[in-house]
């Protein structure tokens, strides 16, 4: 995978942001955090790409395209990533 910029709008209050972060840390995909919480101009940013709407998580990619809200499974799609299933015994 080659590496490239991932911003990551969100809140650490937010479970759809954790469970993105969450992804993030278990494949070792580098991303920048910004916490709407913090900067209200963050906060101005998701909404102008989301149509008016606060919505969380707000991921953007390098190549501008944005993912709201996404699955484990849209990330990995995005991301072209084939997460492997482990064995517990």
């Amino acid at each position: 995978m080659s590496q490239q910029t991932i911003k990551m709008y969100g809140a650490p209050w937010c479970p759809d942001c954790r469970r993105a972060k969450q992804f993030f840390g278990d494949q070792r995909v580098l991303y920048d955090w910004i916490n709407v919480d913090d900067n209200p101009d963050s906060m101005k940013y998701v909404e102008q790409v989301n149509g008016d709407k606060q919505i969380i998580s707000t991921i953007v990619f390098e190549n501008v395209s944005v993912l709201v809200e996404p699955t484990t499974a849209e990330l990995a799609e995005k991301l072209s990533i084939r997460p492997k299933a482990t064995r517990l015994f």
